[in-house]
């Protein structure tokens, strides 16, 4: 049978970090489940990652920052495309917040 799951099932509870699970991997493509309690980028912190991500709010609640001095507020439902090298941060999120995230390798 195929590996399959629900991304609101077995939440983890509130750490001190978001939790972080890849759900489906291979060389050039890698999906996430990402559980976030009121977390936050720590102050100055901000990623620059060299894959396109694409990003969904299946519930909750957060804020990006970007470093051109955007913000994009998010929920339940919202996404957002950055590309490669978009320097990006969490502002906030809500409590019990899940995101499906995609990070694909740009294409040459």
């Amino acid at each position: 049978m195929p590996d399959h799951g629900n991304l609101t099932d077995d939440l983890p509870p509130a750490g001190d970090a978001e939790a972080f699970d890849t759900l489906f991997a291979n060389p050039s493509l890698r999906i996430e489940r990402i559980v976030s309690h009121g977390h936050a980028s720590p102050e100055g912190f901000w990623y620059d990652q060299p894959q396109d991500e694409w990003v969904v709010v299946v519930q909750g609640e957060a804020v990006l920052a970007f470093a051109d001095g955007g913000h994009l507020t998010m929920l339940s439902g919202d996404w957002v495309a950055i590309p490669a090298h978009c320097r990006h941060r969490v502002e906030s999120t809500g409590m019990n917040t899940v995101w499906l995230a995609v990070h694909a390798s740009p294409n040459p």
